[in-house]
């Protein structure tokens, strides 16, 4: 199986695919306008991206390529429905950086509180003015607002808590019940808890409902003077509507992510929001620690793994949740062959779409059952010419599918 490496990855990832037998093409500097041309060239399996974007373009350059796997966790730099049409999977290592995002979390929270790079930057340029960093609030017994309750989310929760600070929470699946187990307060919308807070930590999936959730409304809600942190993606904050709350409202913002990022590794920046004074802007680092990139090597060996042994593939974000069929078919047959080519050529011939096939093989591999999710019904003659169309057929059952009618 050949796997194309289009990002920075850890040596004991690359070691471990060539473990498992793989021809691996490590390619770290690509860009996302080379990569379709490596993907022609090399032809792989499997592509392996960290923050390369991957096109529709890219998807079809190559004719082997079925997995892109994402060495992190989120998925928006992929055309996922570019992917789907073309019936490539694509994966992601979710939860294997949540450790390092949530301690990045706590670095920015301190660093706004006691505006850390800003005497760093004063000191270095020969000013002393003990006197101004001297007006630090302090952590403890505030309140942290967490916005996004994912695996990062609980791992911030747990940290805020050691520094003794209280935790109000938002997420979309998130209950009173289950708020209370986690020992924190629950807030019906995210709006609510930039009121409760005095500082909010933005860790939600980029997505079409998700862009700008911080917005004037959100910003507008928070405390003057309140810390906001977004380590998520930057679509998710207005940048503009932040601009005019940390002018207007006195609100620091330490953003690990912001829009029209550099797509590579080095490159340069004009937005606007770097230079706002009382925005603290890293380098989208959240989860660049060894810890965490181990972690995330480990889960991909995992899935490739899992996808050269049997074709699965572990966190698949793009397989349909249900199918359209409506029944199944079940064909107990003699475990010979061309006995499923004589059922696909009837349902073929009445244009009877299969939309699912699951093959179970018995004890000793005499018989087979072979269960065809099919999108809609045959009729009584399609199931007597499929019974009498292979002496090797044993019984023909019809089911409706749970739920549909």
């Amino acid at each position: 199986m050949r796997v194309l490496i289009a990002d920075k990855f850890e040596k004991v990832g690359v070691d471990g695919l060539k473990e498992l037998g793989c021809t691996v093409e490590l390619r770290p500097a690509l860009t996302a306008e080379e990569l379709p041309a490596a993907v022609r060239e090399v032809d792989p399996h499997v592509l392996i991206v960290r923050s390369t974007k991957v096109t529709a373009e890219t998807l079809g350059a190559g004719a082997s390529l079925g997995l892109v796997i994402r060495a992190g966790a989120g998925i928006d730099t992929i055309d996922v429905a570019a992917a789907s049409a073309r019936g490539v999977f694509v994966s992601n290592c979710p939860g294997k950086n949540s450790l390092a995002v949530a301690e990045l979390v706590m670095g920015l929270l301190l660093s706004l509180d006691r505006r850390i790079p800003d005497q760093v930057a004063d000191i270095r340029a020969g000013h002393w003015n003990k006197g101004e960093y001297s007006k630090a609030r302090g952590l403890h017994g505030r309140t942290l607002g967490i916005v996004g309750l994912g695996q990062i989310g609980r791992e911030i929760a747990v940290r805020a808590r050691s520094f003794g600070m209280t935790v109000a929470a938002w997420s979309r699946n998130l209950t009173h019940e289950s708020a209370e187990a986690l020992g924190l307060i629950y807030c019906e919308t995210p709006i609510e808890v930039a009121r409760a807070s005095d500082a909010v930590s933005i860790n939600v999936a980029a997505n079409a409902e998700t862009k700008h959730l911080v917005d004037a409304a959100f910003l507008g809600a928070m405390r003057p003077g309140a810390y906001l942190i977004n380590t998520s993606r930057g679509s998710v904050v207005d940048e503009a509507a932040l601009a005019d709350a940390v002018r207007t409202r006195g609100i620091r913002a330490g953003l690990d992510v912001f829009q029209d990022e550099p797509a590579g590794a080095t490159g340069e920046t004009a937005s606007p929001i770097v230079r706002e004074p009382g925005v603290y802007v890293t380098h989208h680092v959240g989860a660049s620690t060894e810890q965490a990139q181990t972690a995330i090597a480990h889960e991909v060996l995992r899935i490739v793994q899992a996808f050269g042994e049997s074709g699965s593939v572990p966190n698949c974000v793009n397989r349909l949740a249900k199918s359209a069929a409506t029944h199944v078919l079940s064909v107990r047959h003699l475990n010979r062959p061309g006995v499923l080519a004589d059922v696909f050529r009837e349902l073929a011939n009445r244009e009877i779409n299969v939309e699912e096939v699951e093959n179970i093989i018995y004890h000793g591999a005499k018989a087979t059952l072979a269960r065809i999710h099919l999108a809609r019904s045959p009729d009584t003659a399609a199931l007597e010419a499929i019974r009498s169309g292979n002496g090797d057929i044993i019984s023909v059952e019809l089911s409706p599918v749970d739920g549909a009618r």
